[in-house]
């Protein structure tokens, strides 16, 4: 058995040809442990099954030792020998108390049958493996493995877990699966790989006042005194990580399809209100996504459950898609307008999934981006050396969960912007719906999707494509002019700020003085040169030109379609920062120009004077999307200058005062507008904030008074939910150790709230203000003195790598990167190695920027001359 140690696949002489089912409920002894969530395994062929069967919510029995909610079930995997042997193999977790293992198997070649008995069953904890030795070689051939385990309904969000929540004071539980990517073996011995498609039918028994939920619609119910037997609908083909129960106390709103899909949102007792939008959103976004894929949804139903406790945003379930409350309920009366378009915006991503992810799936988790990168459809992840290529090989098991990150998600999107840029709208929406089509209800690779493409577009997509899915980074394409030459040239970027090694093919975008001028083309070599006057450039850039310069603005990977940054020189820098002022680019343009000079900056590249400039040219800036970069860049800015210069802290604040008070004034301060944009509202609470934050004296006390009379009155309005986060951010500026009222009130605001919208409000806080050195070493304290717990807790669940990115990539110095690499040496686990090497490697970053900004000889004259002179 040694052989199987460190297999973090399946082995090549099994075929996957498993059945599953379970017919009936256990019976129990008088004098054992009543059964509680029950399962068995799966197959990956289209006719197998599955079914489980469940549960108690309540309090264990009294006769249970442990608090822990047991798991007990029987049941059957047909599978398919193509060779003689002894082993039989399977992925299973160590929580489970392996009872009964029959094989009954038939020999291919006499067609006798015969009975099996294991002698030897062993799982390999760390490799999540569970291996069956026989005393006999076993035909090939089909058999049947019968089954009965135990395992437990654990409470660490992975698996198949208990999720805990209050109504009306009281405390209720919740049975939920999350199994991606690699845990329906907690909850089942199964082959628990992607390429293992199988469908499933599900039986639940659960106390009748319960609703339960899975993948398909129920087909038959029996109830029995207190207990209900359900029975679902087989499903489609489709991977085990996409099987999902949810059982609890829950209600519903329903709307249809214009083709007959039923929707529903579910929630807790009381809320279905807050379920509506998401309702509205999810109809409308099935049916734009069947007209643009070219195939309907597959299902009879869309379920869509919000869940208290979530260890992730939200997750594609085929057919009960499930969410963090705040990821699905909008509160009209309670919502910001931000996180109204937060529910749009995963709702839209989750239901993307139904095509890309659960029709067509990747083979496995090296092809993640196809499910992630088509549902978000990012640039500050891939710029660490630490960071991955789009395809990442996954040796183990417990590596995949690093691996859902920006680069899988953001980055693989914004590559698939790139690529339909390229091609054509058109002929990317039918490449799609053919890819589709040849791969439904399969799985499939990169390779598939770039031969899909070249074949209707007729472009060598698989050779432009590969250096950006296989190659770690992207690029930063330079720019000069010289001698009426545009020299471009590109390497890798890094915040480490020296020149990576690496070469991509660049499909480049430029225009010069006018969007009506524009050309395209690939750069293929690391280096390339335009003659200005060939192209027609130099004309037109004359016309748009500045002062007595011969030549006006150009600017690089128009409305940024390419994956790239672009560093100017400094004569086409102050060029654009006239267009930028004049209004003669795009917002987007303005947006990337400003994005790619911060990353510039942070990488020490660019000077922070330099970076200073630029944002003045946005003082009169009013797009949503800009001004919110802004912000964003400027939190950034602050933290860092005070890590690096702090006596130049005050100048600072008062700069980034300056230029968004004149935005604040031109929404109309705190005041809303009757029919103001969605955008505007959003702005308006996001600009009063950010003055807040930078303790703008006037908007501090216009705070206080509205926060006075939300205490008085949860109804004002004097503080509508889009304003409550500057006046929470206000409230604690004042605060201190000697004036607690501003601190007490918001703990009272949050435990007397029931509404996950205004407990994540106040959590916020802890983020905004943790640009203070006191907060990251409070906090930095705190994850060191309960680490032990922790890692216990939440060892392999994303939650972990959360922890550790927030707490430690703050920090600015070196000492601090040696003190943090010095904690985790012996603490790291193979779940959290690659995010803790990231976060290090982000302290060094803020380190080497720290340096720059304290070399930065013109910074204090460019930072007067703006805050006061400007």
């Amino acid at each position: 058995m040694e052989q199987f140690k460190g297999q973090p696949r399946l082995p090549k002489f099994i075929l996957q040809n498993d059945t599953v089912s379970i017919s009936n409920p256990i019976s129990t002894p008088a004098n054992s442990p009543a059964p509680s969530p029950s399962t068995s395994l799966f197959s990956p062929k289209p006719d197998s099954s599955f079914s489980m069967l469940l549960i108690y919510l309540s309090k264990p029995p009294p006769y249970l030792t442990s608090p822990k909610i047991c798991l007990q079930s029987r049941g059957n995997l047909m599978w398919s020998l193509l060779y003689a042997g002894k082993i039989i193999w399977s992925f299973a977790k160590a929580i489970m108390n392996l009872i009964i293992w029959l094989l009954r198997g038939r020999s291919e070649e006499s067609g006798s049958s015969g009975v099996f008995k294991p002698t030897k069953v062993e799982i390999f904890e760390e490799d999540e493996i569970l291996v069956l030795e026989f005393p006999q070689t076993l035909p090939i051939g089909d058999g049947i493995l019968d089954i009965e385990f135990e395992g437990v309904l654990n409470d660490k969000m992975k698996g198949f877990y208990r999720s805990t929540y209050k109504h009306n004071g009281e405390k209720k539980n919740m049975a939920v699966t999350q199994f991606e990517p690699a845990d329906a073996r907690q909850c089942f011995p199964c082959w628990d790989e992607p390429a293992c498609k199988a469908t499933f039918k599900i039986t639940l028994d659960v106390p009748s006042d319960l609703v339960a939920l899975s993948n398909m619609p129920i087909i038959e119910e029996n109830v029995k005194g207190q207990i209900k037997t359900l029975s679902y609908q087989e499903s489609p083909i489709m991977s085990t990580y996409l099987v999902a129960f949810v059982i609890g106390l829950l209600d519903y709103v329903e709307d249809h399809t214009s083709d007959g899909v039923k929707v529903r949102v579910y929630c807790q007792v009381g809320k279905t209100n807050q379920g509506k939008f998401a309702l509205h959103v999810a109809v409308k976004t099935l049916e734009l996504f069947k007209e643009y894929f070219g195939r309907p949804y597959p299902l009879p139903k869309l379920d869509m459950v919000a869940i208290p406790d979530f260890a992730i945003g939200a997750m594609e379930n085929y057919g009960l898609v499930t969410y963090r409350e705040t990821a699905l309920l909008y509160d009209d009366q309670h919502s910001a307008a931000a996180k109204k378009q937060r529910v749009a915006t995963v709702v839209a991503h989750e239901l993307a999934h139904q095509w890309f992810g659960n029709l067509v799936t990747m083979e496995w988790w090296t092809h993640l981006w196809l499910n992630e990168g088509f549902a978000t459809w990012g640039l500050r992840l891939d710029g660490l050396e630490e960071s991955h290529p789009i395809e990442v090989e996954v040796p183990h098991v417990s590596q995949i969960q690093e691996i859902f990150d920006a680069i899988s998600y953001n980055k693989g999107a914004s590559v698939i912007q790139m690529l339909q840029r390229y091609i054509g709208a058109e002929c990317f929406q039918r490449s799609l719906a053919l890819y589709i089509k040849r791969h439904a209800f399969s799985n499939a690779k990169t390779e598939d999707l770039w031969a899909a493409i070249e074949e209707e577009s007729g472009e060598p997509v698989n050779m432009l494509m590969s250096s950006w899915t296989k190659q770690t980074g992207y690029p930063v394409i330079s720019i000069k002019v010289k001698d009426q030459k545009l020299e471009i040239q590109q390497s890798r970027f890094l915040y480490v700020g020296s020149h990576g090694v690496g070469k991509w093919i660049v499909p480049i975008t430029l225009c010069c003085g006018s969007y009506d001028n524009q050309i395209n083309f690939l750069l293929e070599s690391n280096s390339g040169a335009l003659d200005m006057n060939e192209f027609g450039l130099a004309e037109a850039a004359t016309a748009e030109g500045k002062g007595s310069s011969s030549l006006g603005w150009i600017k690089l990977n128009v409305n940024q379609t390419g994956f790239f940054r672009v560093k100017y020189d400094e004569d086409l820098a102050e060029r654009l920062r006239y267009a930028i002022e004049n209004k003669y680019l795009t917002a987007t343009d303005r947006f990337g120009i400003l994005d790619d000079a911060f990353a510039l900056c942070m990488a020490s590249q660019q000077s922070l004077s330099s970076l200073l400039t630029l944002m003045s040219s946005y003082s009169d800036e009013f797009d949503y999307t800009v001004l919110s970069n802004l912000i964003t860049v400027s939190y950034k800015v602050e933290r860092i200058v005070a890590s690096a210069i702090p006596e130049l802290l005050d100048a600072i604040k008062q700069f980034f005062i300056n230029l968004f008070r004149i935005a604040a004034e031109t929404l109309g301060g705190w005041q809303p507008k009757d029919g103001e944009s969605h955008l505007d509202a959003m702005l308006r609470g996001e600009i009063l904030t950010a003055l807040a934050v930078f303790g703008h004296e006037q908007t501090l006390t216009e705070a206080i008074r509205r926060f006075n009379e939300y205490l008085i009155d949860r109804n004002t309005p004097l503080l509508p939910p889009d304003l409550r986060m500057a006046a929470y951010v206000a409230v604690m500026q004042r605060t201190s150790a000697k004036n607690r009222w501003g601190y007490d009130s918001l703990l009272k605001i949050y435990r007397e709230s029931d509404l996950s919208q205004e407990k994540t409000r106040v959590r916020s806080l802890v983020l905004i203000l943790n640009v203070s050195k006191e907060g990251r070493e409070t906090a930095w304290k705190w994850l060191k003195d309960n680490w032990e717990h922790i890692s216990n807790t939440w060892g392999s669940s994303p939650l972990i790598t959360c922890f550790i990115n927030a707490i430690v990539s703050p920090f600015s110095s070196i000492e601090d990167a040696e003190e943090i690499e010095d904690f985790f040496a012996n603490r790291t686990k193979p779940s959290m190695a690659r995010t803790l090497k990231q976060s290090i490697e982000r302290v060094r970053i803020n380190a080497n920027w720290v340096q720059s900004i304290q070399n930065d000889d013109q910074l204090v004259k460019t930072l007067n001359i703006l805050t006061y002179y400007h």
